[in-house]
């Protein structure tokens, strides 16, 4: 396992700051960017993924509530907001567990190719301008697809939502914020069976015959389930940044979006390209 120097500790919280920044303003980009980033320092993926789950959950529930207290977005049980996260939040967690399983039986470069295709497209059509009537059923296939990539590659969700809410006719602050706290539950759900995965694998006969307090330093004490000083640079860095991003958000003018998001999706989805065939 890598040592943590505080050298490695500090330059992770700045490239979780800076991530999150990105992924809180413009709703897509911390898992995309900063999975690969890690790999390649060298944390082994199985550490990588659940501590960017959780962290982009704590990050996204923040960074919500920021939103909404600048009124980019509205949260309140009436609102047409939040109806859409209702939506996205529920057929996504449902599509998330079932590409899960799917991904067993899929070759990793055709998902990573799949991935980065349909974020490309995305974009193009954001930066096209292209728009549709806003419909519920559109909001529900934005779920289903954008869950189904978090569950197969572990990212796809952000670029997916907010430009799909977009091209559906929602408007761009409000996809934002949107995003932001749907990301919350998706990676919680990602979380937990990642973590009751790893645990179930590496207990001895039934976890359910085992005592809870075993289960629990498992969880928190064994440094093969969780690396907590990863997790921990994580969290200080997305927790830093959590009210600047929808301060960012608000001050974009509204014609300027397209102009925006466009760009980052496209290349967010030739990134994705890049890393299944070049790298």
């Amino acid at each position: 396992m890598m040592a943590m120097s505080l050298g490695l500790f500090l330059l992770i919280i700045v490239l979780a700051l800076a991530c999150e920044f990105v992924d809180s303003s413009v709703g897509m980009g911390y898992g995309t960017i900063l999975c690969p980033l890690l790999i390649g320092i060298g944390f082994e993926p199985l550490f990588v993924i659940p501590a960017l789950l959780l962290s982009q959950a704590v990050g996204g529930l923040m960074a919500s509530l920021f939103h909404a207290r600048l009124r980019n977005v509205s949260f309140s049980p009436q609102s047409k907001d939040f109806k859409i996260f209702l939506i996205i939040t529920g057929t996504g967690v449902l599509a998330t567990i079932f590409a899960a399983i799917v991904a067993l039986n899929i070759p990793k470069v055709v998902l990573s190719t799949y991935i980065g295709a349909l974020v490309l497209a995305m974009g193009i059509l954001v930066l096209i301008n292209l728009r549709f009537n806003f419909s519920i059923k559109k909001m529900i296939g934005v779920g289903i697809i954008s869950g189904f990539n978090k569950g197969l590659s572990g990212g796809g969700f952000g670029p997916i939502v907010t430009s799909g809410q977009i091209i559906s006719g929602h408007r761009a602050k409000r996809a934002v914020g949107v995003t932001t706290l749907s990301e919350a539950p998706i990676c919680i759900t990602g979380f937990l069976t990642f973590l009751i995965g790893k645990v179930i694998i590496q207990s001895e006969g039934s976890i359910l015959s085992r005592p809870i307090g075993e289960i629990a330093r498992t969880v928190f004490l064994s440094q093969s389930i969780l690396r907590w000083d990863l997790l921990i640079a994580l969290l200080i860095g997305v927790c830093l940044v959590a009210p600047l991003g929808p301060l960012l958000t608000k001050k974009i003018a509204k014609k300027r979006w397209r102009y925006v998001l466009g760009p980052l999706v496209i290349l967010l989805g030739v990134w994705v390209l890049i890393k299944t065939y070049l790298l």
